[in-house]
């Protein structure tokens, strides 16, 4: 371990528990990092309490270990998905996992003996827990009720932190105790921060949670600069946007998780143009905006405002609208024009004034993105006009003057267009070929990853109980569009709702995907009706016309609105 870095971290730290440094909270109220990272003394609380009933067998012990579970919804998503796993082992094979329990959670150092290894090898196979390291994460959450001691667990922030600090990462165990192993490996090295800052006549960290939140917090630093990272060293060490993207992967459900650091950011970082393209409902929209906000490392919702801008494309749209334009405004009397950037110029211009810092600066430049929504609906060649040029050749030295204005423009490196297309909207034929070579495609397809199997696992991660028949309805259905329908698919996005239940689907069903289908199908009667039976038999008697009861609900059977976050594109 490089110790002078260390020393910088945790100079760096004491400032931390100082208050010197705070953050953002609720409300506009700075926070202390006490105040961020209390909650974690609530959890220790509360799974202290379910292990006294765990150990005792008492009744009630499910409950308060599903409430020892629970962590704020910004934690680790991979947490969350997880969690549902344990839930479901708990209420299926209660007898089971009460066993396993009192093992993990026996009296006694939880360490030896690999004790957390032999309990990750009794949950039941699940989808939710197979996520490798990621298991440990969940099970680590667990032993927090041992006290500040066992502390939270997750792999991507400890090793940004190791590879900063250039140490070592964990031998990897060829047989037996992999996760008793790295786990271990992480509490000597959180005493070993402990005990630095402690000969450096700091108080804090006092034990290893306090060191814990300090690798957490820091790590969120590292992503944005505070202090300066060696660059990644290869695969042994990812870097942070690589673990980030994996991470955000995972928060949208999206399979396999490596599906935006291995396929949609190289090629957006080759080409600098990229188009999400398939049929409505798959999430397109959504993943653009999330990617876009996490590439561009922002938080705040002003700072993503300035960095992250969508525009929507439509039949009236025009260059002036979205490049440059004369603008009328009012003169005197009369009338008169103003030249108006355009959100393109407007973006780039920021864009192009951020690189010049950062080059003059020594740093890398932030990124901006600029999504398209809807983009093959605009007229393309009248709408971006010279920029066919200057999005294939980009940089200072391809310098083209615009329609409008005389200095001459550029499309700088750091700006980056994300686009969406519906396969279904019959203006895709006027998307041609100039465009198309300057834009990576990457389907979005019900039937294929990453979308393939969304619903499904949407529903696990909301614990919403019911409703597998309906993520299998639109398997099922879209099994018999096949491939010559295939741009006509049904998205999973149509019944991704948090209050889903039988009347909410049914809803869905009758407003939303029905009339699409029966648009889509036009003359296609055979199919169509093929599709309503599936529909029917999911809960025989119903059908489109008739008026439903909520008899569906399991936990998201309220009658509350839909969130509506995961709807449209």
């Amino acid at each position: 371990m490089d110790q002078a870095k260390l020393d910088e971290y945790l100079r760096v730290g004491k400032k931390l528990f100082d208050g010197e440094i705070t953050f953002a909270g609720k409300d506009g109220k700075r926070e202390t990092l006490d105040e961020r990272e209390d909650y974690k003394l609530d959890i220790i609380t509360r799974l202290h309490e379910a292990r006294d009933a765990v150990l005792a067998g008492t009744d009630g012990w499910d409950s308060l270990v599903r409430n020892g579970l629970a962590i704020p919804r910004e934690g680790n998503p991979s947490h969350w998905m997880m969690r549902s796993a344990i839930v479901q082992w708990i209420q299926h094979r209660s007898d089971d996992a009460l066993r396993a329990l009192q093992e993990l959670w026996a009296e006694g150092d939880p360490l030896p003996e690999a004790r957390i290894d032999a309990f990750i090898a009794k949950v039941p196979p699940h989808q939710n827990f197979k996520q490798g390291m990621t298991r440990l994460s969940l099970v680590a959450h667990l032993l927090m009720s041992f006290g500040p001691e066992y502390p939270p667990f997750q792999i991507n922030k400890f090793k940004r932190v190791w590879g900063y600090l250039e140490h070592p990462y964990p031998s990897k165990k060829e047989e037996g105790g992999v996760y008793n192993h790295t786990y271990e490996y992480t509490l000597d090295f959180l005493d070993k921060i402990k005990d630095r800052s402690h000969a450096l006549g700091y108080e804090r960290p006092r034990d290893r949670l306090d060191a814990q939140s300090l690798v957490w917090t820091m790590h969120g630093f590292l992503e944005n600069g505070m202090i300066n990272p060696p660059p990644p060293n290869g695969t042994s060490n990812p870097g942070p946007l690589i673990e980030s993207l994996d991470e955000l992967s995972d928060e949208l459900l999206l399979e396999p998780s490596s599906f935006l650091s291995e396929t949609v950011w190289p090629l957006l970082e080759d080409k600098k143009q990229i188009i999400f393209q398939g049929p409505p409902g798959t999430g397109k929209t959504w993943v653009a905006r999330e990617l876009a906000e996490c590439l561009a490392n922002v938080e705040e919702r002003a700072e993503a405002e300035e960095r992250v801008q969508i525009v929507q494309f439509h039949p009236s749209y025009a260059y002036e609208d979205f490049v440059q334009g004369f603008r009328p405004r009012e003169e005197g009397d009369g009338v008169g024009f103003n030249l108006t950037n355009g959100p393109l110029v407007r973006l780039a211009d920021k864009a192009r004034m951020e690189a010049v810092r950062a080059r003059e600066a020594n740093e890398d430049p932030a990124k901006f993105f600029l999504i398209i929504d809807e983009i093959n609906r605009g007229n393309l060649a009248k709408v971006f006009g010279e920029l066919y040029f200057l999005l294939e050749y980009r940089g200072e030295g391809n310098e083209m003057r615009l329609q409008y204005r005389d200095e001459k423009f550029s499309m700088p490196e750091n700006l980056y267009i994300i686009g969406t297309m519906n396969t279904a909207d019959r203006s895709i034929a006027l998307v041609d070929a100039a465009l198309r070579r300057r834009f990576y495609f990457v389907p979005f397809y019900p039937d294929k990853p990453p979308i393939e199997g969304l619903l499904g696992r949407y529903l696990r991660e909301k614990e919403i109980q019911g409703m597998t028949e309906v993520a299998k309805f639109v398997e099922d259905a879209n099994g018999k569009l096949g491939d010559r329908w295939r741009d006509a698919a049904i998205g999973p996005s149509y019944f991704m709702k948090e209050n889903l239940n039988k009347e909410v689907a049914e809803r869905s069903w009758e407003y939303n995907v029905l009339p699409y289908l029966e648009e889509q199908l036009y003359g296609e009667s055979a199919t169509l009706e093929e599709i309503k039976a599936l529909w029917g038999a999911l809960w025989p008697g119903a059908n489109a016309d008739s008026e439903t009861s909520d008899d569906g609900g399991g936990e998201g059977g309220s009658d509350e609105s839909s969130t509506g976050d995961n709807e449209g594109n």
